[in-house]
This record gives structure tokens, C-alpha cells and sequence, in this order.
């Protein structure tokens, strides 16, 4: 069958999907276990904490998305990151960006090795400090590309030469520009991770995450350990995500049209002192993106001039929200110091710039007057 237009793929998939009784949306099968038709017979389902009918037709979803060859829903974001991390053995030496979201940081440096891995933070946007950084012993490198908060972007085609070299399996986290702006397996990832609670659940109603694998073999690694651990995702949760992909396209590019607007209104104000949106020319991955990405999604980080003022931007603001996590319809603020890189070391979070006078902006669908309005107002002295 002829391949879907991304835009149909986020509302039919593959076309393959058939529900009882003419549905149009997908059933929310809320049963954990499942009868057998008799003795060593299956329907296919056993119980959900292997598989489940509703979250089936949404792995099958996203991996028609990115491109992989299979996907495993699990509850959070951090769940399917720590999941992934089963692929690894004890002593494996794994290469990070430097500037990753701080509930990565957190894991890593705590139970990452207290299960025996050892992590090394460079600057992956220039290959060659990963070059420097490899060990005998690493096995994996781990990508966040354009990462969180500070918007570096990385060469995944250029980082694969190095993994494809030393055999090591290349991980890549996509959750800020989704499968609908960017599809790392197709650059070579082996592993892509994301949080599906950010834009493709898109209304900020429901946790998920989601690993998305290259081939068979890793396919069969990740679903032993899924059903082992058992961070699978509930079926309504798995409907929600699916009745929130549906939209992923027109969202997207709404939310993607604001920030370009929104971070280039940034440029020109006296407040503001500097702004990281991918979308920018001058920004220093700017070209890469454009090579490898369809987009550059809708989240901006900027700094003011003062801590003070950061402060009274969150307290003042009255569109925008003040809250953590990302990709809804509704644009947030974020102060990134305390609330998403607060467990990232002080040394290191102030040298990549995350600091009292740094903000993060999702942008969400709403007008685009009342955000550039609400944002005037909160940055203007009293």
C-alpha cells in the first residue's frame, strides 16, 4: 500500500485500522486480562501489561510516524527513557549533549550509575568533542537535538558515522520537535525516545512516553523488558494520545507560526538579551536543522536583563501560564533554574547559560496579538 502524507498518517496511520461495529475512533479496551479461546490458544492479547488492544493501534501509530520498526508506550517520558537504558550493560560508558533536560541529568547521575553506567556531558554539536570523548568502554551515545533548554543542535547524520565506527548504539530524544517535524531513525538513530505528554498528547491532559527502535533485534530486547518492568501505558491514557495525534499537524504548524513571530518580536525589545529559537538564521545550528528537520518547532528560551525582572515576567503574565513541561495548546513559561534543570548541577547549568535571568517559552495556538500583548505588558517596567 501507498505510503500516507504525514498529515493523513496522524489521523489514519498506516490505513490498516478496522474497529468493531464501524468505530472511527479506536475502543478503549480498559480490561487487564483477556480469556483464551482454549488451552494454549491466544486472541493475541493476554494481558495488558504485555500488550492491549488500545495501546497496540498507538505503538503502531507512532512507529508509522518516526519511521522505526516498532514502539513501546510507556507511562511517562522518564519511563521510557529508563526503559531504554535496558539495552545497556553494567560498565557501558554512554556520551551525552551537555545540555539535556534536567529529569535526564537527574536519572544519569543517580540511578544510571547506581546500575554501574558512567555518563561524560559534551557539547555535541561540534563531532569532535564527541570524538575526544570516547572510552573503551563506551556503548552508546544519547542525543537531544535541538536540546532542552538552550536549543543546540546536533549533526545526527555526522554523529552516526561515529556510532556506525565504534559500534555504538546511537540514541537520539525528539520530544521537542515530534515525528511530525523530525525523524532521527531515518538519520541513522537506533533508539528515539520521547515524552508523548508534550506535543503529541498536545492538551497537556495525560503522561506518556514512547522508544521507538531501529530494528528487530532491539524490538525484541525492549519488549522483554517492557513487559518485565511493567511501565506500560493505561488504555485511556493510549487513547488520549491517539485522539491528540490526530490534530499533531495543524497544531504544530499554528504553534510553530507564533514562535517565529514571537521570537522575532524578542529581537527587538530593549529587555531582552538574547534569544535561542532554532528558527532563527543566525542561530548556530540554524542550517544543520534545516537539513535534518522538516521545522523548527515552537519552543524559544530567552534571557532578560535582570533576575528581577524574570521574576516579575512569571508573576505578571496573564495568556501565557506559569508551569513546567511543554507542546500543549497552551504557550508556558518556564524558569528552567528551578523548576526543569533544578536537580542539574549550579556549575554546570551556568555554563550553559541557564541562569536567574532565563526563561523558556512553549508556544501554544492562541492568537498571536493577545501572546505578543501578554508578553509586552509582563516585560514593561512598573
Amino acid at each position: 500500500m501507498e505510503k500516507y502524507q504525514l498529515e493523513t498518517a496522524c489521523i489514519h496511520g498506516d490505513g490498516q485500522q478496522q474497529h468493531a461495529y464501524g468505530a472511527l475512533s479506536v475502543p478503549i479496551y480498559q480490561s487487564a486480562t483477556f480469556t483464551h479461546p482454549g488451552i494454549g490458544q491466544s486472541t493475541g492479547y493476554d494481558y495488558t501489561r504485555e500488550s492491549n488492544p488500545t495501546r497496540t493501534e498507538l505503538e503502531k501509530l507512532v512507529t508509522e510516524l518516526e519511521g522505526g520498526f516498532d514502539t513501546v508506550a510507556c507511562t511517562t517520558g522518564m519511563a521510557a527513557i529508563s526503559l531504554s537504558f535496558e539495552l545497556l550493560e553494567p560498565g557501558s560508558h554512554v556520551i551525552c549533549s551537555e545540555d539535556l533536560y534536567g529529569g535526564s541529568v537527574r536519572y544519569f547521575d543517580t540511578i544510571g550509575k547506581k546500575i554501574g553506567l558512567t555518563f561524560s556531558y559534551v557539547d555535541t554539536s561540534d563531532v569532535e568533542n564527541i570524538k575526544q570523548a570516547l572510552q573503551d568502554n563506551t556503548k552508546a551515545l544519547y542525543i537531544e537535538t535541538p536540546s532542552n533548554p538552550t536549543m543546540q543542535i546536533t549533526d545526527l547524520r555526522a554523529v552516526k558515522e561515529i556510532a556506525k565506527e565504534r559500534d555504538l548504539l546511537l540514541y537520539v530524544d525528539n520530544t521537542f520537535l515530534s515525528p511530525y517535524y523530525q525523524n532521527p531513525i531515518a538519520l541513522g538513530a537506533d533508539v528515539v525516545v520521547c515524552s508523548g505528554t508534550k506535543f503529541l498528547s498536545g492538551h497537556n491532559d495525560t503522561l506518556a512516553g514512547f522508544i521507538t527502535v531501529a530494528n528487530e533485534e532491539l524490538a525484541e530486547k525492549i519488549r522483554y523488558a517492557y513487559k518485565t518492568i511493567g511501565c506500560c501505558l493505561a488504555p485511556f491514557d493510549s487513547y488520549l494520545i491517539i485522539r491528540g495525534i490526530k490534530t499533531l499537524a495543524i497544531r504544530m504548524a499554528r504553534q510553530q507560526e507564533n514562535a517565529e513571530a514571537i521570537a522575532k518580536w524578542l529581537l527587538e525589545q530593549p529587555q531582552v538579551t538574547k534569544v535561542y529559537y532554532v528558527g532563527l538564521p543566525d542561530h548556530p545550528g540554524y542550517e544543520v536543522n534545516c537539513r535534518q528537520a522538516r521545522g523548527a518547532g515552537s519552543m524559544i528560551s530567552f534571557c532578560v536583563d535582570s533576575e528581577e525582572r524574570a521574576r516579575k515576567v512569571l508573576e505578571k503574565i496573564k495568556v501565557i501560564s506559569y508551569a513546567e513541561s511543554l507542546g500543549g495548546v497552551e504557550s508556558l513559561l518556564t524558569y528552567p533554574m528551578l523548576q526543569t534543570h533544578g536537580d542539574v548541577p549550579k556549575e554546570q547549568r551556568e555554563k550553559l547559560g541557564i541562569t536567574e535571568n532565563f526563561l523558556r517559552m512553549s508556544v501554544g495556538i492562541e492568537s498571536l496579538e493577545d501572546l505578543l500583548a501578554d508578553l509586552q505588558q509582563a516585560l514593561a517596567d512598573d
